[in-house]
């Protein structure tokens, strides 16, 4: 929670207003199996399906494929999703 200071009010951030709030930016996802990917975040839903523009896929920090668009599963047995923004 973060407060602006004017006549105290307070204004709460919640997870999804951050996730909208980088929609449209690079970011970079990284899976538990140690490959990133490197792009611009189109969309995510509730199921952490994510959706990316000019991606490119990085193993053990080398550049391996770079893609159009890409599309990762949330639900596909991915225990950690970190996002970093650039």
């Amino acid at each position: 929670m973060s407060t602006t200071g004017e006549k105290g009010s307070t204004t709460a951030k919640t997870p999804a207003d951050f996730l909208k709030s980088i929609r449209g930016r690079p970011v970079v996802v990284k899976l538990n199996s140690g490959v990133d990917y490197r792009g611009i975040l189109a969309c995510l839903d509730g199921y952490m399906n994510i959706a990316m523009e000019q991606t490119e896929e990085y193993v053990n920090g080398q550049l391996k494929n770079k893609y159009g668009d890409a599309f990762i599963r949330g639900n596909n047995g991915l225990s950690k999703l970190d996002f970093t923004w650039k």
